[in-house]
């Protein structure tokens, strides 16, 4: 078992809040925040894509860009920042990405957190849950996958991908996704489950020593006196 070197999180309702992007497409749609959440939310228990709200709600599939919204410090979850900090002095490499539009990596880049690596889909034209996404992590990182935390609030797209590919994961019990989707089945695969961000911090602790324990001992040194 590896040591954890690396910890990548997902985007949108693992760092950012997107209660302000939601609202922004019930304004462009002109219907209510309450009936869009609801047809969402309708959504995610059908296992059906997301876009599918627009057919439902007969506007177009666009671009957040095109109504003026964009990623700010204020849309981070609260745990997002300290969590950040404590794990970068403890000399982690940090990642984030998602399936996210154009600038969104850029959105995110300027805000000032302490990544190593910032990406998107639309940056590395590969979308979640494309094993290739996660191998441009490990090659963006230069590390193993086995290095690797992933954090996400999605079984589908995040956290059971992660495992497929070898990294560990951890899946986040909040946003839409998040709360549904922990009724999944297929969330009793998951073995790492949190409500909070802080919550990964001794799941780290965990994994590491366990690897540890299992890493074989050294070799004991001898010596051979000369007469």
């Amino acid at each position: 078992m590896s040591r954890i070197r690396a910890v990548v999180f997902d985007i949108g309702e693992t760092l950012v809040n997107e209660t302000r992007h939601w609202s922004a497409v019930a304004r462009y749609a002109g219907v209510p925040e309450l009936t869009l959440m609801g047809v969402l939310g309708g959504l995610i228990e059908r296992r059906e894509h997301h876009r599918s709200l627009f057919g439902y709600l007969q506007i177009e599939s666009i671009d957040p860009n095109v109504f003026g919204y964009q990623i700010e410090a204020r849309d981070l979850y609260p745990d997002a920042m300290p969590v950040l900090r404590q794990l970068k002095a403890h000399g982690y490499l940090l990642g984030t990405t998602g399936n996210q539009p154009t600038g969104a990596a850029e959105q995110i880049d300027g805000l000032g957190l302490p990544f190593d690596l910032v990406g998107s889909s639309a940056f590395w034209g590969v979308s979640k849950p494309d094993p290739a996404f996660f191998e441009r992590i490990v090659r963006g990182l230069e590390v193993e996958p086995g290095d690797v935390l992933y954090v996400g609030d999605r079984l589908d797209l995040d956290v059971l991908p992660a495992l497929d590919y070898g990294m560990h994961a951890v899946f986040i019990r909040r946003g839409p996704w998040g709360h549904l989707q922990a009724t999944w089945p297929e969330a009793r695969q998951v073995r790492y489950q949190v409500e909070s961000l802080a919550g990964i911090i001794p799941i780290i602790d965990r994994i590491n020593a366990q690897a540890a324990d299992l890493s074989p001992a050294p070799p004991e040194s001898s010596s051979i006196g000369c007469a």
